[in-house]
């Protein structure tokens, strides 16, 4: 059965647009997950963090960060009026301004990996000047490179080298990362995280169920994350497409859970939540780079390897004194990694020189301009507060007021 361009637009449209919605659900459940697994004194700073990272987002991408990565003008105004007008070309097969609005939840996914990792001691207002660097420019030309396709410093097209990423492991998940791990450098650990000896002291998250809730609200908004980006659904073809994303998004999220709970049991004795649910994102990181070409199984030996990767990663960092409270650097920015080094094994056109080529650029350029960006902020107004604003928690010093206020005994 055939089916007619503009209705083919509108339902491409309309499905861009829900899946947008989807991965918008996913700014909800970083807040939950980073909420739950921060000592409670701290939590009001991070539902702060995480509604007002979203908010930048979307106007830093509104005003120049789609133009960097896509062209689509300074305050949109290569793309106003389109959809709204009805003016529809050849070439679309859905509205510019639903593809800005897919776009930019993207921008504040890779933002808010950033906003766990420095958790529990960085100031807010240092922060949030870091996220409109971060999403107005540093993010939308790693893009442009990358899924724009525009040459690397006029050298190279990564496209061109047997580079892939379907969804984002290396170009949403590992950026956001490799930003997170420049501003833990420049942060410094938790007081207390780790003793002169080399111990490890765990801190305790003050709300699993909230975290546990927040990794499923990210498991489901991954759908609109991986399966927006077959970009249509108005044929046979690419609803196939989108089923068989929808499929092994799934699967790998299950098997990097179920890996992650085994190699806890194997190493700590204990079922350890906070591994599963770390195994579960991770299993999702993995298979993000190309959920459209394996099978069902091959989905969950993937989401196995980055469940077992993130676990053993988590412990590593802690090793190496780099203290990220809710895991972000291993699960986004080791397995995002993962994810892009196995497209080859199921995409014939990809290679593992162009996988590493691309992620090398990806990093390099989010952590070494991040890294400006933070010690230049740094040097302005200071990026961390107080030793004694640290104990008393920065839910009073930074936002004066307490999350769970008849219940102090969290701290």
């Amino acid at each position: 059965m055939e089916i007619t361009f503009e209705l083919g637009y509108a339902l491409d449209t309309f499905y861009f647009l829900i899946c947008g919605a989807l991965v918008m659900w996913m700014a909800a459940g970083f807040a939950m997950l980073e909420a739950g697994l921060v000592r409670a004194k701290n939590t009001t700073e991070i539902l702060t963090k995480n509604v007002t990272l979203f908010a930048i987002a979307c106007t830093m991408y509104m005003i120049c960060g789609y133009d960097i990565m896509y062209g689509g003008g300074i305050f949109l105004d290569g793309i106003v009026g389109d959809g709204a007008t009805g003016v529809i070309e050849d070439a679309a097969t859905y509205a510019p301004s639903a593809d800005f609005y897919f776009q930019v939840v993207f921008v504040a996914t890779a933002m808010s990996i950033v906003s766990g990792a420095v958790a529990e001691r960085m100031k807010l207002w240092a922060f949030l000047a870091f996220a409109v660097v971060m999403t107005g420019f540093i993010y939308p030309m790693e893009g442009a490179w990358t899924w724009n396709g525009d040459a690397v410093f006029g050298m190279y097209v990564l496209g061109d080298m047997g580079f892939s990423d379907f969804a984002g492991s290396g170009i949403v998940h590992m950026a956001g990362a490799a930003a997170a791990l420049a501003g833990v450098l420049v942060l410094g650990p938790r007081k207390g995280k780790y003793t002169a000896d080399g111990k490890v002291n765990a801190i305790p998250g003050a709300n699993l169920p909230l975290a546990t809730l927040g990794t499923f609200i990210l498991w489901m908004g991954w759908f609109g994350f991986n399966g927006g980006s077959v970009l249509a659904t108005s044929s046979v073809e690419n609803a196939n497409a989108v089923a068989v994303v929808f499929m092994n998004t799934n699967a790998a999220a299950a098997g990097g859970a179920i890996a992650a709970l085994i190699l806890a049991r194997i190493m700590f004795g204990k079922a350890d939540l906070t591994m599963v649910l770390n195994g579960a994102l991770a299993g999702l990181v993995a298979i993000t780079a190309e959920p459209s070409t394996p099978t069902p199984l091959l989905a969950t030996l993937f989401g196995a390897l980055g469940g077992l990767l993130v676990v053993l990663s988590i412990i590593f960092l802690d090793k190496l004194k780099i203290d990220d409270p809710v895991g972000a650097i291993s699960v986004h920015g080791v397995v995002g990694l993962l994810g892009l080094i196995l497209v080859p094994f199921t995409n014939e056109g990809s290679t593992i020189t162009g996988q590493l080529l691309g992620a090398a650029t990806i990093f390099i350029w989010v952590f070494v301009t991040s890294l400006i960006t933070w010690v230049i902020i740094k040097a302005i107004m200071g990026v961390r507060v107080s030793e004694e604003e640290e104990f008393e928690g920065v839910d009073v010093s930074e936002c004066g007021l307490e999350a769970y206020p008849d219940f102090t005994s969290g701290r």
